[in-house]
């Protein structure tokens, strides 16, 4: 396993798989079940599943599906989407969800960052900040990009970790479904601020984005577009680089 991990992002919307650009224009891109099926047999050690738009339409996370991706999935997987309340996270943990991603409910309400820690684990407590440059600085969005928030990203870690969270989970709304690298300035400054593991999200082309991410602090990267796509048309095709080349290529980036 790569001391690194580089972990395929999924968003779900509804029963299908999406990918966005910038948080918009969500092309449909397959069946959840077929994709985790394509990397259990290209060996990926994790995967997150997130649902875009359980929260905008007020609903609960799709057990029934995640049922089957956990029926399905040879490696753990986290997920995110309408999650606000106690026992829906229970119930989640139950069916075999690694770790549970909070956004939005949990910058309305930070208090359940702490109620889901002291539940079950800090370390199965992941907060997504999404970030988008704002004049010369960074402000957090919640509701899938489209509020913006008066807090900037390293302060809202910083209380998000204190509150229990065990991981940031670090995208950029500008760089999102971009295939243009990752914003090294908002993952270096969100990295140096805080001492729990961060995720970045957002940007990565070529596995070369991957190591400059690391170099910048992420302790973990994520990616979709560069997993779900290739060409310059974004035709669909799930992959993932060989374990062996991606270890021999991120061993000159990991700590």
């Amino acid at each position: 396993m790569l001391r690194t991990r580089v972990i395929p992002c999924l968003l779900l919307k509804h029963l299908g798989l999406v990918k966005t650009v910038q948080f918009s224009e969500p092309k449909y891109i397959g069946d959840p079940i077929n994709a985790v099926k394509i990397f259990n047999d290209k060996e990926v050690d994790e995967l997150i599943f997130l649902d875009i738009t359980a929260t905008n339409e007020k609903r609960k996370p799709s057990f029934e599906l995640l049922s089957r991706i956990a029926s399905e999935a040879f490696m753990p997987f986290s997920y995110g989407g309408g999650l606000r309340d106690i026992d829906d996270v229970k119930r989640i943990m139950e069916i075999g969800v690694e770790k549970v991603i909070l956004n939005t409910y949990a910058f309305e309400n930070p208090d359940f960052v702490k109620e889901v820690a002291d539940r079950f684990g800090s370390q199965s407590v992941v907060v997504a900040i999404d970030a988008k440059k704002n004049n010369g600085g960074y402000n957090v969005f919640v509701n899938s990009g489209k509020v913006k928030t008066d807090k900037d990203p390293v302060s809202y870690a910083m209380q998000s970790e204190k509150m229990g969270a065990g991981e940031i989970f670090l995208n950029s709304i500008d760089k999102d479904g971009t295939r243009e690298g990752f914003d090294l300035e908002l993952i270096k400054s969100v990295s140096n601020a805080v001492n729990v593991p961060v995720i970045a999200s957002g940007g990565a082309g070529k596995t070369e984005d991957l190591g400059l991410a690391i170099k910048e602090g992420a302790s973990a990267v994520a990616a979709g577009s560069m997993f779900v796509f290739t060409g310059p048309h974004r035709a669909v095709l799930i992959s993932y680089p060989d374990q062996n080349t991606l270890k021999k290529f991120l061993a000159n980036y990991d700590r």
